[in-house]
């Protein structure tokens, strides 16, 4: 609110809720039957939805402003574009407004659903409150009308509502679709073939609802997927209502089985892509290691089936199996599942020939090389091998040969399962076949539980690497002759290669 002087008037925007007048607040009929100037916004034509909404409380000795757009399709010769012309007309609208406002005139902006969502009160808004004294008076939105006319929550416990408009391209779309517990789609009209796609895409058609002019004349409600296009106005909005009440699968078609490896980063929900995210949420069931599962979300509904670490065939014809009933599975795996993972495992299991008709997808993640890179700087800045140090599945004397042909070869080295419990001795085997080849002074990134609660990354001398301090939670980086180290202004360290070689 700004200080304006006591002689202006004041400037009032009105939410009127979603379309029925009984639905309006004391307050908004309070403001309009106190205004000097009733002011809406409408198309060519002259009619506005929002005045047809108020007018039993419109006055004949009140002044109306209709503010209209010069265009309702993004075509126009304006040399600005469509930008640019709604431009000029929020700034010769507001300019309309100001000149009531500065004879002492009190104005109502009239605004369908509630003046700050979407609403092009937004506008004036925008453009006049720093000058006039200005109160808001919030409405009922769309998507309150839409959930009550569905009569489904939108919401419920640690469930999140995302808001989307249809506008958005459809790969944006179906990405934030993926990744929402609850979501409402606005803007429907000529974008409602996109947003369907979007919805089909990332798994949520069938969950999804369809709302038009709720608490209007022509109300409509339904399923989303029965829904023809061409009946679609632009007052309609689609749905996906909670999912708390979701029932397990109880009857399920072998038809829709799938399985679907899903990649969760090095430490959880900051890391999870999109499409992870939606993957996890609309699986039916959870397979995976117990301290991987934990990441993800619980959801009403799920069956979860946690398991050791080192059962990784059995969990993958477990999970094979339950897509055979027609089970929708989520193999929960951390890092990217194609780098020391699940995903072979799945795949290998898959491969024999009782599942081999069953849908099987590996979603990437983030995985620990990329992530402890990161964090360092950019010390995978050129070309560089990926090796583990556990001789579990492979002899030592194969893992040492790797080790001298990448250090040969100058590549800078990500090395994966340095060491555990059982295994304590292959980091200080590696440190003194690296030191063969490679200088004291190369830069190692010691990076432990990055994204976790005890994160550490530091940068360290190669003679100096102490394999007591290395467990299964670190990730080791071994420069090439090239990377680099330096001390930053704030004390920390950062690490890159360079990409291009020295007189190249």
């Amino acid at each position: 609110m700004s200080n304006a002087p006591s002689q202006q008037g004041k400037l009032y925007g009105v939410g009127l809720g979603p379309g029925d007048p009984e639905l309006m607040t004391v307050a908004a009929v309070k403001a309009i039957a106190s205004a000097d100037v009733i002011a809406y916004h409408c198309a060519r034509h002259g009619r506005s939805i929002a005045r047809s909404i108020a007018a039993e409380h419109i006055r004949e000795e009140q002044i109306e402003e209709r503010l209209m757009y010069p265009l309702t399709v993004e075509t126009t010769d304006h040399p600005g574009g469509y930008r640019g012309a709604l431009d000029d007309f929020y700034a010769e609208a507001a300019a309309t407004l100001a000149a009531h406002l500065d004879a002492g005139r009190t104005v109502a902006v009239l605004a369908e659903g509630d003046p700050m969502f979407y609403g092009s009160y937004q506008h004036m808004h925008k453009r006049l409150a720093d000058r006039y004294e200005t109160t808001v008076i919030p409405g009922v939105t769309s998507i309150s009308a839409a959930a009550a006319r569905l009569g489904q929550p939108l919401c419920e416990d640690k469930e999140t509502l995302t808001v989307i408009p249809g506008t958005l391209p459809e790969d944006e779309l179906s990405a934030r679709i993926a990744a929402a517990d609850s979501a409402v789609v606005m803007k429907l009209g000529r974008t409602f073939t996109k947003v369907r796609a979007a919805l089909e895409s990332s798994g949520r058609l069938d969950d999804a609802r369809y709302v038009e002019r709720a608490f209007m004349d022509g109300e409509r409600t339904g399923a989303l997927a029965d829904i023809d296009p061409a009946s679609v106005p632009y007052f309609s909005v689609a749905v996906l209502p909670s999912r708390v009440d979701a029932e397990p699968v109880a009857d399920p078609d072998p038809a829709r089985g799938e399985v679907v490896v899903v990649g969760t980063g090095p430490a959880g929900a900051p890391w999870l892509t999109p499409e992870s995210r939606g993957a996890l949420a609309n699986a039916d069931d959870l397979v995976g290691y117990t301290t991987y599962i934990a990441r993800v979300p619980e959801r009403p509904g799920q069956v979860r089936h946690g398991s050791d670490n080192k059962v990784e065939s059995e969990r993958a014809e477990f999970a094979l199996d339950l897509a055979r009933r027609g089970h929708r599975v989520a193999v929960v795996s951390g890092g990217d599942p194609g780098v020391f993972a699940m995903a072979t495992a799945v795949l290998e299991v898959a491969s024999e020939d009782r599942y081999s008709g069953i849908p099987v997808r590996v979603l990437p993640g983030v995985t620990a090389a990329n992530a402890a890179a990161a964090k360092a700087g950019a010390p995978l800045g050129h070309d560089y091998a990926t090796i583990s140090l556990s001789d579990r599945l492979k002899p030592w004397e194969v893992i040492a040969e790797r080790l001298r042909t990448a250090a040969a070869a100058d590549l800078v080295l990500a090395l994966y399962n340095p060491g555990s419990r059982s295994r304590t001795w292959q980091v200080g085997k590696a440190r003194e076949l690296l030191l063969e080849l490679r200088l004291p002074d190369t830069p190692v990134v010691l990076a432990r539980d990055v994204g976790g609660p005890e994160e550490s990354v530091r940068v360290i001398r190669l003679a100096d690497l102490d394999p007591e301090v290395v467990d299964m939670r670190t990730l080791l980086i071994v420069g090439s002759s090239q990377t680099q180290a330096v001390v930053r202004a704030d004390g920390r360290t950062v690490t890159w290669t360079p990409r291009r070689y020295p007189d190249f």
